[in-house]
């Protein structure tokens, strides 16, 4: 894929002011200073967390600081109401230089036109015209050349530069290291004021520039990135040049479990830190709101006004179903801030070729996996199955091969009905749940009932993550955006519709948790009841908790994690890092 899917570029005075902050991110990685800066990216980690607690002392307020007696532009402490301070008398004398009070100002917020800066000022200590910015560090002091690495010294001598602008006469300052409660001196001097001039020059040409950087090069400092799961330095490089494995990724703990809310009298509430269910205002279930990743509602549950803005708040989408499980929609809060993205796809989305080159591998990966899926789970002798099994091989082959997105869906028709004619051979007791084929809306069996409620509640998984990354899950590249239906979960979803659905459903039947009496019957369909549905959801969520191996980089990752990894996979094809997007096949 070439570079001309990037978006267009930004005219540098459009550009706004650079946070001193992201100067820091510049020196140590570009791309992360990009992704955090131009796409709005951010994640919290440990170290970030740690940060936050580092600053609460130098956030609490405190005496605001004076104002310097040539004059400038404003300058504000976020945490004090600004005043005037009395200038010095222009006579001063050297006793009452002496005897001057220095003034310890708190979260100072500082803006210069000339460096096209800004930035808050940890602490300032000023005596007169004299200011000397402090910014706190996290963790201990490095035992390093200069007592600090680059990207910290860069960011304490801006604070100096906008210092000056502002009047003030600034020759160095201090690192305050939280650890190890150590202060470390840095001088301004005309080496480092040059190095932060560059600095500046460079972040804004990056942003004019309006490409990503290419990752740092097999470098120790993404191991603690809390934005490495987004950037993806490692797969990114191995698809690029192949000459290294990646790294494997160890994503955090994840004591978060979706909250299910099936009952139509029910209504949920917020109390504190938990979301309390009630049915008829009698409390049946309660659940801490840092234990739960996403609040999902089937029929005319109500969650309450306080509720959804604390769900907002946290970053926890709510999705809605009707009462038989049919994916509705979902609500999230401002939504993702990277517009570049969204640039991105849609000018891809409108090249007809890129489409049905991403479609083809899409479609040809669904049947692959359904065809080890067959493999895997075929309770009949092999020669039953041969013939199913050669024309899947031949079908994925021909759909890489597609000339039109019209013969693909040909394609794609075909190898499905080879699938779902050998679908009831790799269920232990096929007799009794008459599976003859697909068919739905609505369901009029009970295995057919479970493939739809899988397949809805896969949607919504794809649903969600795509517009977590940033993307919009309804600009296709292969199916048709008609009806409003979320066109790109349903392209991204094809590959695992055999990996999670259809394996979730073969499992419960198999291993005896849903039986016949789970299903009721009536008007030519057939549903769940309360009890199978609940069952049927708790092993989907078991499948998506699942680890599994990634061919292509071989580490373990739970199909959760893998979905937001091949969104930003995909995100990385669309901006033209990698040749092409890649798949997850299993084996």
């Amino acid at each position: 894929m070439e570079a001309v899917v990037s978006p267009e570029k930004v005219d540098s005075r459009d550009i706004p002011p650079i946070p001193v902050r992201m100067l820091n991110e510049y020196v140590y990685c570009p791309r992360l200073a990009y992704l955090m800066w131009v796409q709005g990216e951010f994640v919290d980690s440990a170290d970030t967390v740690e940060g936050k607690i580092g600053h609460r002392r130098v956030d609490r307020p405190g005496a605001p600081l004076p104002e310097a007696k040539s004059g400038g532009e404003s300058v504000q402490s976020a945490a004090s109401t600004p005043q005037a301070a009395t200038a010095a008398p222009e006579r001063e004398t050297q006793r009452d230089a002496e005897a001057m009070e220095t003034v310890h100002a708190r979260s100072v917020w500082l803006t210069s036109e000339r460096w096209a800066m800004t930035g808050k000022v940890d602490l300032v200590e000023a005596k007169g015209n004299v200011a000397t910015p402090v910014d706190y560090k996290r963790g201990k002091r490095p035992h390093t050349a200069g007592g600090a690495w680059d990207p910290e010294r860069v960011q304490l001598c801006a604070q100096g530069l906008l210092l000056r602008e502002h009047g003030f006469t600034a020759e160095g300052g201090f690192l305050y290291f939280i650890g190890s409660r150590e202060r470390v001196p840095v001088s301004f001097t005309d080496e480092l004021i040059e190095l932060t001039q560059n600095a500046i020059t460079g972040a804004r040409a990056m942003a004019a520039d309006g490409l990503i950087p290419p990752p740092l090069e097999e470098d120790f400092k993404c191991a603690r990135c809390s934005l490495i799961g987004i950037c993806l330095p490692d797969e990114v490089r191995f698809l690029t040049h192949a000459h290294a494995e990646p790294r494997p990724v160890y994503p955090s703990l994840d004591r978060c479990l979706p909250l299910y809310v099936q009952s139509n009298r029910a209504r949920i509430r917020k109390e504190g830190e938990v979301l309390i269910v009630e049915e008829e205002r009698n409390e049946v279930a309660r659940a801490r709101l840092g234990e739960v990743s996403h609040v999902v509602l089937h029929g005319p549950a109500l969650l309450t006004t306080p509720a959804l803005h604390e769900c907002f708040r946290r970053e926890i989408p709510v999705s809605y179903h009707s009462y038989g499980g049919w994916f509705l929609g979902h609500t999230v809060g401002v939504g993702h801030r990277n517009v570049e993205t969204r640039i991105h796809q849609f000018r891809v989305a409108a090249e007809a070729d890129f489409c049905l080159k991403l479609a083809r591998r899409l479609v040809a990966a669904k049947i692959r996996n359904g065809r080890v899926l067959l493999q895997r789970n075929w309770k009949g002798s092999a020669d039953a199955i041969k013939t199913t099994m050669v024309g899947m091989r031949q079908d994925a082959r021909a759909a890489l091969g597609a000339k039109s997105l019209e013969q693909l869906l040909g394609i794609e028709g075909t190898a499905a009905a080879r699938y779902f004619s050998a679908f009831a051979g790799m269920l232990s007791q096929p007799q009794e749940f008459d599976f003859e084929g697909r068919n739905r809306r609505p369901p009029r069996d009970p295995v057919n009932a479970l493939l739809s409620m899988g397949y809805a509640m896969l949607v919504r998984e794809w649903v969600v993550t795509l517009s977590a990354v940033g993307l919009d899950p309804y600009r296709r590249f292969y199916h048709q955006p008609r009806f409003g239906r979320p066109a790109l979960a349903l392209d991204m979803m094809e590959p695992f519709r055999p990996l999670i659905a259809d394996s979730t459903a073969i499992t419960v039947l198999n291993n005896g948790e849903i039986q016949g009496s789970d299903f009721l019957r009536g008007a030519g369909g057939c549903a769940m009841t309360d009890a199978g549905r609940k069952r049927f959801i708790a092993a989907f969520e078991r499948r998506m908790a699942q680890e599994v191996t990634h061919p292509l980089f071989g580490y373990r990752i739970s199909y959760r994690r893998l979905l937001e990894v091949q969104g930003r996979l995909l995100i990385r094809w669309l901006a033209g890092e990698i040749p092409a997007y890649p798949l997850f096949l299993t084996r």
